[in-house]
């Protein structure tokens, strides 16, 4: 029969507190002689460590176990055997648990693992300084690790992401202190690791910025034990002295002579039960210390092995593995002898309920103003035990007493009832992971959750979380790679069918399994990922199919060297910064030749990856540019390329080269012999221009400008035979000839050699032309000597532009045309003229 909770209770401070053992497991027979071992346990709940301590000395032909000391052995808290393995980087200095259950160890070379439950592990290292001064000790904590090196000077590791390590401030050692220990960041105000040091009769507290000598006089201190709050600190001396300060050294709680509870030999741990007691264990004795001074003796029958969890302390004996942990305040108000609280009472009434007597509703009505709260307070200390039975019972109470209530949520109550399902699921002893309800809050269902894929329970891990309504998506992804691990290839055929065939039935069964359980968040580019990594690259490419993000295919198919099908995945994805990602990644790995070739055999598929390379190229790197359009016999485009180059430089004889270069490009399209023949005279134009230039010892700029520009240079600087020489090369017509010879002169005032120029044969362009522009420069009165030349209809008006109305009016009455001459006589711009005209009109008939 179950026995009544008080049955483990023992009382302290006179009766007013109680403190319980509860017997979690009977592990006889399952654990080695944990004397013979340095043991290191792992907190809510969690398994223990076990390394053969080679300073013992083993007794010849006892029974010793089957491992040596360069094995590390894992058990869980019910003594089930979880990993074996072996050690062979360097002596150990240190091992511990991280928050998730992986096994943290630390060589003398400062190089570290962490090791999951299935043995797979990730090694990184404190840096190569570490690795010469040497590591002499460590501490471990949830999120991270200090270190001593052979120097004496403390390093810290913060996460466990191979991040490189913190040097912490230089305590001044000048030799390793008696005993150490951390307060983890999480604990502390600052947010900082701090470091104690028990250093002579002092206590020194280091971190990142300062070392604060404590100027104690009661040290050296053999232990140094920090409570899980990180607000107090257990010491204790070489007298054997147990002395409890709070953590900032202000204030001194408690002090108990240890030497006084009869047991022989040194304290071998000195641990915290939750924040208010204290455990110190010998061979066969653990000695609970409460907060005045009380104890409570627990006696085993050899060495046992103390880890501190927030809401009491689990020691693993040679034969149980027990909680100690101080009676909760709503299990103590509802089972504490005589007690008469609001919960004890509905608790009896429910019974009295049960047992069919009329005193039950006399005891609800005696507390019906208190009858949430004691509702709330049975709904807790159901939480608070570990039988189902006793379980059961609080729920039904808890229950019994919300039906006389109108108004009561019943979130805490069903939510509970949740809980409790799932903490009894994994303290069966075949999981072996006997969490309190504290503990299971605190850390959270899904950190459960992630204990449970971890030990590769993967069933039991789903169902939790189709209970709490939790996502499957990461029990799926480590039963997926879990179940890749050990799956091999199909035999059936030979050599890669027989691989193929193998990953076809892997890929199919792991798909239609996300699909059956609702993982649509579970990213396959992870389980291909592993895939990969064990060598079925197969399959990973296989599993990518079904990859919906192709920022999460790419990277993956890089990696296994599938390029062009991370190339394609990418095009089709449509985002351009991850096209570019690829094309640049792979212009990094492959040889230039291999690149363009897998752009070029891409056809329309890689198409738009061609035209995003070039609009990178173009902007970025016109080398690559000028390969590409090589390799894939672009010649139009090249040509083009050079010309824009050309366009850009400097200097003559690059730019010369670059045209030429274009030209050879255009020469070989068949379709493109006009673009060559203008290349070809574009470079005959430099290269006259440099002449040009070598000739006027650069005092004249040539070079660079269009056969107009550079004919009108020549005639405003006087070169008129070379001026006569491009037209006659480059076969400029006569009319384009005229127009520029007769700006350039203008632009010079030469008149002179306008005239000689207008004489010198007829004009291929008219002497209209000499008119306008000479009066548009400004130049109206040589522009008069040119109308004579023009059409005789046209120079009464040319006559008006150069501003010549007499003459205007001499040519009207030479051609008797007095109706042009009215005209002239309404436009005229003053009275003078008027008159002039008038006469000029009254001498025609």
């Amino acid at each position: 029969m179950t026995e009544h909770p008080t049955a483990s209770w023992q009382a302290m401070q006179d009766g007013q507190v109680f403190y319980r053992r509860q017997q979690l497991y009977s592990i006889a027979g399952k654990l080695p002689d944990l004397g013979d071992y340095i043991v290191a346990g792992c907190r809510y709940g969690g398994p223990i460590a076990l390394m053969r301590d080679s300073t013992k000395l083993l007794v010849v032909g006892r029974a010793t176990p089957a491992f040596t000391k360069a094995q590390i052995q894992v058990y869980s808290s019910a003594g089930e055997g979880l990993l074996l393995f072996s050690w062979d980087q360097g002596k150990i200095v240190k091992f511990g648990w991280t928050m998730d259950e992986r096994l943290v160890i630390l060589n003398e070379e400062g190089v570290y693992r962490l090791y999951d439950l299935q043995g797979d592990y990730q090694q990184y290292s404190l840096g190569s300084e570490a690795a010469e001064l040497g590591i002499i000790d460590a501490r471990i904590h949830d999120h991270g690790l200090v270190a001593l090196t052979g120097s004496l000077t403390l390093l810290e590791v913060k996460n466990w992401e191979g991040g490189r390590p913190l040097t912490l401030v230089n305590p001044g050692l000048s030799e390793p202190p008696h005993s150490w220990a951390i307060i983890p960041p999480d604990l502390n105000i600052s947010r900082h690791v701090e470091v104690l040091i028990s250093v002579d009769s002092t206590i020194y507290t280091v971190d990142n910025l300062e070392s604060v000598d404590q100027r104690l006089s009661r040290g050296p201190f053999t232990h140094l034990s920090p409570s899980p709050n990180g607000k107090s600190l257990a010491l204790l001396t070489f007298t054997g002295t147990l002395w409890v300060v709070s953590t900032d050294f202000q204030r001194s709680m408690a002090e108990f002579d240890t030497t006084t509870s009869g047991a022989e030999g040194p304290v071998r741990q000195v641990e915290w039960c939750g924040n208010d007691a204290i455990l110190a264990t010998w061979d066969h004795l653990a000695l609970l210390v409460g907060p005045f001074g009380d104890t409570l003796q627990f006696f085993y029958t050899g060495p046992t092995f103390a880890i501190t969890e927030m809401d009491g302390v689990r020691i693993m004996g040679p034969d149980v593995c027990d909680l100690v942990q101080k009676v909760p305040a709503s299990t103590s108000s509802i089972f504490r002898p005589g007690s008469t609280s609001p919960s004890a009472i509905l608790f009896d009434a429910w019974e009295s309920f049960t047992n069919r007597s009329s005193k039950a509703d006399e005891s609800i009505r005696s507390i019906r103003p208190e009858l949430a709260k004691a509702v709330d307070e049975c709904i807790d200390a159901a939480g608070q035990e570990w039988e189902p039975l006793w379980q059961r019972r609080l729920l039904n109470a808890a229950k019994f007493g919300r039906g006389f209530l109108d108004f009561h949520n019943p979130t805490d109550f069903v939510n509970m009832g949740q809980t409790l399902k799932v903490l009894n699921a994994v303290r069966f002893y075949e999981i072996g992971i006997p969490l309190t309800c504290p503990q299971y809050i605190y850390a959270s269902p899904t950190h459960l959750i992630t204990r449970l894929t971890s030990r590769n329970l993967h069933l039991l891990a789903l169902r939790i979380s189709s209970f709490l309504s939790l996502k499957p998506d990461v029990v799926l992804k480590h039963w997926a790679c879990a179940k890749i691990l050990r799956s091999k290839p199909s035999v059936a055929g030979t050599g890669k069918d027989a691989e193929l065939t193998g990953d076809d039935e892997v890929c199919k069964l792991i798909v239609n399994k996300f699909e059956q359980l609702g993982g649509v968040d579970v990213s396959y580019a992870d389980i291909a990922r592993k895939a990969w990594e064990v060598g079925r690259g197969g399959l990973a490419t296989k599993l990518l199919d079904n990859e919906s993000r192709a920022s999460d295919q790419v990277p993956l198919l890089l990696a296994m060297k599938e390029d062009r099908l991370a190339l394609v995945k990418a095009v089709d994805s449509g985002d351009t910064d991850l096209v570019y990602h690829v094309l640049l990644h792979l212009h990094k790995r492959l040889p230039l030749g291999s690149f363009f070739r897998l752009l070029e055999d891409g056809g329309p598929s890689l198409a738009p990856a061609s035209r995003l390379l070039e609009v990178y190229a173009r902007e970025q790197n016109r080398e690559m540019l000028r390969d590409f359009y090589y390799s894939d016999d672009r010649r139009v485009e090249s040509a083009v390329l050079c010309l824009e180059e050309a366009s850009m430089m400097n200097d003559q004889s690059s730019m010369i080269a670059s045209v030429k270069a274009a030209q050879k490009f255009f020469s070989e399209d068949k379709d493109r012999s006009f673009e060559a023949k203008m290349m070809d005279e574009s470079v005959r134009l430099l290269s006259f221009q440099q002449q040009l230039e070598k000739e006027a010892d650069g005092k004249i700029a040539f070079f660079g400008q269009t056969v107009n520009d550079t004919i009108r240079t020549c005639l405003i600087n006087g070169l008129s035979k070379r001026a006569d020489k491009i037209k006659s090369d480059f076969k400029v017509p006569d009319k384009r000839f005229w127009y520029i010879k007769l700006y350039a002169l203008t632009e010079t005032r030469d008149f002179e050699a306008i005239d000689a120029f207008s004489k010198l044969k007829r004009s291929p362009i008219g002497y209209e032309p000499f008119v306008h522009h000479l009066v548009e420069k400004g130049h109206a009165k040589e522009a008069a000597a040119y109308v004579a030349r023009c059409d005789s209809p046209k120079r009464a008006d040319l006559y008006v532009e150069c501003g010549e109305w007499r003459l205007a009016g001499k040519e009207c009455k030479e051609r008797n045309d007095k109706t042009k001459l009215d005209e002239l006589r309404s436009k005229c711009p003053n009275s003078m003229i008027s008159r002039e005209l008038d006469q000029i009109a009254s001498t025609m008939k």
